[in-house]
């Protein structure tokens, strides 16, 4: 099993825990007086005290344009419906609301993006099979 991990800039740490922590009910790992660790649905992410990377939505997705860079997770249907509904309860405002695409078609799937108190923007696909990630 590999976990991945990807570090990036936050303008706070207790913004940081509140949302990464509180909405998205990530565990917190290591943390000092600059950054913060939170275990990401499996995977480590560090957020660092920081400017934030920018972003644009250049990046074309079925009838989307999505805001590039991203970075997400992918889900299985209740796990992605269960963020969905905290999400949608703490207020957040999406890039692409909840929605379903590709119906139908072998990658069929579930997709939410939104942007974390930082603006750094976040995608979090749902699968039904998630076996069928890398499927053509």
């Amino acid at each position: 099993m590999s976990i991945f991990h990807l570090a990036f800039n936050i303008g706070d740490l207790d913004g940081a825990r509140a949302f990464y922590g509180g909405v998205l009910g990530c565990a917190e790992g290591r943390r000092t007086d600059t950054w913060v660790d939170f275990d990401f649905f499996g995977h480590q992410i560090s957020l660092h005290l920081g400017e934030t990377f920018a972003h644009r939505p250049t990046g074309r997705v079925g009838d989307h344009m999505v805001p590039m860079p991203h970075f997400g997770v992918l889900l299985d249907m209740r796990a992605w419906r269960d963020l969905a509904t905290r999400l949608e309860t703490a207020g957040t405002v999406f890039v692409i609301a909840p929605t379903l695409r590709f119906e139908g078609e072998p990658v069929e799937q579930a997709t939410m993006f939104f942007l974390d108190p930082f603006g750094n923007p976040i995608e979090v696909k749902g699968m039904r099979d998630l076996g069928r990630a890398f499927a053509a």
